[in-house]
């Protein structure tokens, strides 16, 4: 009868692991919002905003919401997010609600006006802008049309990128749904 001694087993038993050697995790937070943001895949024959209001940030209890973003921020920065979720966070936007009665009305305003087109397919989380289809491609020579965007970055919520070529001008910040409405007739000039 033969005994092992125990001789060799140093080369049987796996080494421990050093910090080097750990597996890389990925947050778990990063694949939660994106899917609290993620469309269906029929948003792109979309005709307004409130035909893509299909993600569980659309959906989902606004504290929810917020508080996801929140944590889900908090770990790098800004993340994608619908305009209106920024600014509720920045505590300039009383509701989601509101946010979402913005969008309707420049959909109602822009949506019955000749030449303007909606594109469903922005940024991951926005709510998409609307483009003035003659501005591109026109008299002018544009290779990009004018574009009417939602934004947080100030409280009139409305941004305007003037049709041009090359490099993207500034956009014109617009005083809300009145001075949208107010200004259009500039906006649509460009041709």
């Amino acid at each position: 009868m033969t005994v092992d001694s125990g001789q060799g087993v140093e080369r049987m038993i796996p080494q421990a692991r050093t910090e080097s050697m750990q597996p890389r995790l990925e947050p778990m937070l990063d694949l939660e919002w994106s899917q609290a943001i993620e469309l269906p895949r029929t948003v792109a024959s979309a005709t307004r905003p409130s035909d893509i209001r299909r993600a569980w940030v659309h959906r989902a209890p606004e504290d929810l919401v917020v508080a996801l973003y929140r944590a889900s921020s908090g770990m790098h920065g800004e993340i994608p997010a619908p305009w209106w979720l920024r600014a509720i966070v920045d505590g300039r936007l009383e509701s989601r609600e509101l946010g979402f009665r913005i969008e309707d009305r420049i959909a109602g305003l822009l949506g019955r006006r000749p030449g303007w087109e909606f594109v469903p397919w922005a940024a991951d989380g926005e709510s998409g802008y609307w483009e003035f289809m003659p501005s591109e491609r026109g008299a002018s020579g544009h290779s990009i049309p004018t574009t009417v965007l939602n934004t947080s970055g100030h409280d009139g919520w409305i941004d305007v990128l003037p049709a041009h070529s090359g490099t993207t001008p500034a956009p014109i910040a617009v005083g809300g749904f009145a001075g949208l409405r107010s200004r259009l007739g500039e906006f649509e000039a460009v041709r």
